[in-house]
């Protein structure tokens, strides 16, 4: 079993999530985080004067797959996210140690979905 994370931008969210039912992983968690990569932010023009911004928006994927899954769901995402630009983001992949399904009692890859 893995644990996937993935960073992507916002505006490719449901592009993404298209991607992963495709490729027949429809369950996920998503939330909206904030962060800063190679670009280190942005400078915008606020009332005039020129504010560095530390830390962007993202959109954080959590998604637990079996083995036979990882790579169809980080090709999903990968095909999905990428504009070929600085600030696409990143996919980490640990291993998972147990799943358990809180309703049932049922654990490891079954759990999973």
């Amino acid at each position: 079993m893995k644990y996937i994370i993935a960073i992507i931008q916002p505006h490719k969210l449901d592009e993404v999530m298209a991607a992963l039912e495709k490729a027949e992983i429809p369950l996920m968690t998503v939330s909206n985080v904030l962060g800063r990569g190679r670009q280190k932010g942005v400078t915008e023009v606020y009332r005039g004067a020129k504010e560095a911004g530390s830390l962007l928006k993202k959109v954080k994927l959590e998604i637990a797959v079996n083995e036979d899954f990882l790579d169809r769901a980080i090709d999903a995402v990968t095909k999905s996210a990428r504009t070929g630009e600085v600030g696409d983001g990143k996919i980490f992949v640990l291993d998972l140690q147990d799943v358990m399904r809180i309703r049932t009692g049922e654990r490891g890859g079954i759990a999973i979905g």
